[in-house]
């Protein structure tokens, strides 16, 4: 295992390299992030047909970029971790297929009759195909998802219409190949690329960021270390986790405070999920707050479709900071929950 690293450093690097220290004007590295840390999802507890999006990492409408992007299908929509929906580029497919994908030993009856409707017509939506099956819609899309897990249907997204086009995959992506590589290898590619722009993780985080089984991550990790991809290394107020071979930050000479508020589908708050879920255990969170490179707080509430609340701002700071960051942290949650379909009923406790 190798020498401590200062935890700071690792927290200042990895907000630079998620351009969340300094937003990106150019679109050219905005999706060189984007490529490091795939599938990425749209933004949690918004219109589902809506493309992805990285907050705060980009100065321009990072939203329409990928929605042209997705409309030409160098954008593909997939199910991927653990079969939730995420987005890749075209020409990673082929990789973040092959690492998630939940193959299926064999179709059962409805999913040989969903796989033969699609086949005959080349094309359908989901309603032509509860029709050409006969089977009612609430049926028929579970069939679909469960197929889509395993590469085996194309769901075709290239905007926010619902009427979504299904394909065979092998009909619409005759080049991807999902027995190139293995499993294992595509996985080692995978976390590769997110320690890369992570920095540091740990395994438990690895875990929680791809939704892999801990055992195929375990293996995957160990297989990394042999061949000298990744190295153990133990960071003091971090744990027991992973970077790069070469990877050492630069010490950094101070703290630079920042606040962001990041929703239930950014990768930063994926990658923590566990450990998230541990510490506000019981509370209804609405996104959470990554204060100077840390999870420090939540925004706390219940969600609508329509107008709805932030009922409390939890912080897990002392009493002193959190009155001196007040402003920058409120500032940061009415980025979002704003008048007049949203207030902000409190902070830490108290009336806001």
């Amino acid at each position: 295992m190798g020498a401590a690293i200062d935890a700071r450093a690792i927290r200042a690097e990895r907000l630079r390299r998620h351009l969340l220290t300094a937003p990106t004007s150019d679109p050219e590295a905005y999706f060189a992030l984007f490529r490091l840390i795939q599938p990425v999802a749209p933004i949690a507890m918004t219109y589902p047909g809506n493309p992805p999006q990285l907050v705060h990492r980009a100065q321009f409408d990072a939203s329409m970029a990928a929605d042209r992007l997705r409309a030409d299908r160098r954008l593909v929509k997939g199910r991927f971790r653990s079969g939730s929906v995420g987005y890749v580029l075209a020409d990673d497919l082929e990789l973040y297929a092959t690492a998630f994908r939940k193959p299926l030993k064999s179709l059962n009856e409805l999913q040989q009759s969903v796989r033969g409707a699609i086949a005959g017509a080349g094309l359908l939506t989901p309603r032509q195909i509860a029709e050409a099956t006969g089977e009612l819609n609430k049926t028929v899309m579970p069939a679909l998802h469960r197929m889509q897990t395993a590469f085996l249907v194309y769901e075709d997204q290239p905007d926010n219409d619902w009427e979504r086009g299904w394909y065979l995959f092998e009909d619409e992506w005759p080049d991807v190949d999902l027995g190139r590589r293995t499993q294992d290898e595509a996985v080692a590619e995978v976390i590769a690329r997110f320690l890369k722009a992570d920095v540091f993780a740990t395994s438990e985080q690895i875990k929680d960021r791809s939704a892999l089984s801990k055992r195929l991550v375990d293996r995957v990790m160990a297989d990394m270390e042999s061949a000298g991809r990744a190295r153990a290394v133990e960071i003091p107020d971090m744990g027991v986790g992973w970077m790069l071979p070469g990877d050492v930050p630069e010490p950094t000479d101070g703290d630079s405070p920042s606040t962001f508020m990041l929703h239930k589908s950014d990768p930063l708050v994926q990658s923590r999920a566990s450990e998230l879920k541990r510490r506000y255990a019981g509370l209804e969170v609405l996104q959470y707050l990554l204060i100077d490179g840390e999870f420090q707080g939540a925004v706390l509430g219940h969600w609508r479709i329509g107008p709805h609340d932030v009922d409390d701002i939890v912080l897990e700071l002392p009493a002193a900071e959190r009155e001196n960051r007040r402003d920058d942290i409120l500032a940061a949650v009415a980025e979002v929950y704003l008048p007049p379909n949203h207030n902000i009923l409190r902070y830490a406790g108290e009336d806001a």
